[in-house]
């Protein structure tokens, strides 16, 4: 009997990764998304096999389906895209944790959280570690996405503790790669896209701010070795690579591997930007054996590859 596992967001940049993965496994897979920043040519190439299933549904309204294991991550998850309806933003992490979380324990199911690193907001702690509580402004303009999670980390623990529920919870540092919307307004996909039309490529700030980057494909394997784990593993638990870059750096990088003549220009540093972002991973390598093992320039050629082949 093949597992019966739900992808809420299936259709993104992160869950069509792991659709694909998780039919690679042996999995039956439930792909449920609203098509908000989801895209179907993300998942078309799924389409052919029989166990993989699309969904139009919003998760801030309930879902009625029987499965063994669930994996919500349906919110956009860039600025551009969750500051356009920032009311939808919020719902979404919070109706959306409530309608999963009611699904998993109707069922009996395990239910991942991919929550974020936006939690420790611009933090005083650096690296950030999982005991951080961070520092978050909950009246900006990135407060429907940062509170939003926060909120969906408080319901995913106290369903657990009232209700013995099995969660895992994870929280994700930045990630690029292949199927990266091309206008998400996130730094890679914004530096290779300027770089490949020969535009100048957009600083915010000096360039100084960093940013630590993890390869789409070591963050899914992060994500299946956790789902994988002992029950009592509930996390919160880091996943990101550690390596840190600045905004100036890795424009540097993008320009040499694009082999583009575009220059730098810098803008004033939008509210509430973190200058500082890195993981502490040292439970995800106690607990899981995982780290990344994808290094920035690999990951980087491997991105540029996709988007010379997609129209921008």
């Amino acid at each position: 009997m093949k597992k019966r596992v739900l992808v809420t967001g299936g259709a993104g940049f992160l869950g069509s990764h792991l659709c694909e993965r998780l039919l690679n496994e042996g999995a039956d897979v439930l792909c449920v998304d609203n098509f908000f920043t989801g895209r179907k040519e993300n998942i078309a190439h799924l389409f052919e096999s029989p166990y993989f299933e699309i969904m139009r549904h919003d998760v801030t309204f309930p879902l009625y389906v029987e499965v063994d294991e669930i994996y919500n991550l349906a919110c956009p998850a860039s600025p551009i895209h969750y500051q356009h309806d920032p009311v939808q933003t919020t719902k979404t992490s919070v109706h959306g944790a409530i309608n999963m979380l009611g699904l998993a324990k109707r069922t009996g199911a395990k239910i991942f959280q991919a929550s974020t690193s936006e939690v420790y907001g611009d933090p005083e702690e650096h690296p950030q570690r999982e005991s951080y509580w961070g520092k978050v402004n909950p009246i900006g303009t990135r407060s429907c996405y940062d509170e939003g999670k926060r909120c969906a980390e408080t319901l995913f623990f106290d369903y657990h503790r009232q209700h013995g529920m099995n969660i895992k919870v994870a929280r994700i540092f930045n990630t690029y790669g292949p199927r990266m919307n091309p206008d998400d307004g996130r730094v890679v996909s914004n530096f290779i896209v300027q770089a490949l039309k020969g535009e100048d490529i957009t600083i915010y700030g000096d360039g100084s701010q960093t940013r630590s980057f993890c390869y789409v494909e070591d963050l899914i394997e992060g994500f299946i070795r956790f789902m994988n784990s002992e029950n009592d593993l509930t996390g919160p638990v880091n996943l990101g690579n550690s390596g840190e870059f600045s905004m100036k750096e890795l424009a540097e990088k993008v320009i040499k591997l694009t082999g583009s003549t575009s220059k730098l220009t810098f803008n004033p540093l939008p509210q509430d930007d973190p200058l500082q972002r890195k993981p502490d991973i040292t439970l995800a390598k106690a607990k899981l054996g995982w780290e990344p093992v994808i290094d920035l320039d690999k990951g980087l050629q491997k991105t540029i590859q996709y988007f010379k082949k997609i129209e921008l």
